[in-house]
């Protein structure tokens, strides 16, 4: 027996959001070891990202990474972090009962609003977070207008 059902393109492009929401969130959580270079392959770092007034800052936590390790850079309005942690050294017969501290080249990209100013960006990176306040644009700030009413004089709104 076959239902007619009413179209929803939104439906549709909500089904398809959820799967590449699914492939997103898995994208850089292989737990598998490369059994060859005992190193995880690329992986993803977690962000967080805040409005604090007309900044926009970003969070990422990045320990045990030497800073010399870590390029940031932005380009169009996308923020991109890249780097690479290496795995301690192992010594000869040493085997890993439990490894879960992630080793190898990481990478995250983020889309920034078009009201921040990417010139004015500076990161910094302190005990293992990686933070990068973004100011927002002095163009793209809240305009402060003076009402007028009749032949009174002016409101401040």
């Amino acid at each position: 027996m076959t239902m007619l059902q009413r179209w929803d393109p939104f439906r549709d492009l909500h089904r398809m959001q959820n799967s590449l929401d699914r492939i997103w969130r898995n994208y850089g959580s292989n737990d598998s070891a490369n059994s060859a270079t005992g190193e995880f392959e690329a992986w993803a770092i977690p962000l967080d990202v805040t409005q604090n007034g007309d900044e926009t800052v970003i969070r990422a936590s990045l320990p045990g990474v030497a800073p010399d390790e870590i390029n940031v850079s932005i380009e169009d309005n996308v923020l991109t972090i890249k780097g690479k942690t290496s795995s301690e050294h192992q010594e000869q017969g040493d085997q890993y009962l439990m490894r879960e501290r992630r080793t190898g080249a990481f990478h995250r990209a983020l889309r920034l609003p078009d009201t921040v100013d990417p010139e004015h960006a500076s990161p910094r990176y302190d005990h293992g977070v990686l933070t990068i306040t973004v100011p927002k644009a002095e163009s793209k700030k809240a305009k402060q207008l003076t009402v007028k009413v009749g032949d009174q004089q002016a409101i401040e709104s």
